[in-house]
């Protein structure tokens, strides 16, 4: 537990500094304000029910902060089943369309089941079957795109299926 949150304090930048101490420094303003209008009731109420709600909807802020600064489009470009192995070959493109330079990033490539009910096919895409995340923290300059290949095996399945990538950029 201690690892993770040193791991996660290392990718911090000056955003997410700026970022939770605005939450932090809300959070303590509007209880110091519901305690001054101690008198009145629904005021005060009111303050520390907006204090909390900034603080518990923090993660929400922050993953809004890194989507906004850190755009990128994943396309995938091939999606090949492999014939005389059991794998599968996923090409394709992360393009950098923010302003900010990003200096790591991980591509998830997810596979899932089709079905004939669009329904279900709403619900697999949330339970991949196979999973499989590409690391890399090569530099990449607002307009620039890095072309990456990942080999996903073993790989079995014959029935139709649909990859899915997403990636998460600092």
């Amino acid at each position: 537990m201690k690892t993770t949150i040193l791991a996660f304090m290392d990718t911090l930048k000056l955003f997410d500094y700026l970022l939770f101490g605005g939450i932090l420094f809300f959070f303590l303003f509007f209880l110091i304000l519901a305690i001054l209008f101690h008198n009145r009731l629904t005021l005060a109420l009111s303050l520390i029910i907006a204090a909390f709600i900034i603080l518990v909807t923090a993660p929400l802020q922050y993953m809004l902060l890194h989507k906004y600064l850190y755009k990128h489009t994943i396309t995938l470009t091939t999606v090949q089943d492999l014939e005389f192995t059991d794998a599968l070959l996923v090409r394709g493109d992360l393009n950098n369309t923010s302003q900010q330079t990003i200096n790591e990033c991980s591509v998830y490539v997810s596979i899932s089941k089709v079905s004939p009910f669009k329904i279900i096919n709403n619900i697999y895409v949330y339970v991949p079957f196979k999973t499989q995340v590409l690391h890399f923290k090569t530099p990449l300059k607002p307009k620039e795109s890095y072309n990456f290949k990942m080999l996903i095996e073993p790989f079995r399945y014959q029935k139709h299926f649909q990859v899915i990538a997403r990636g998460q950029c600092k």
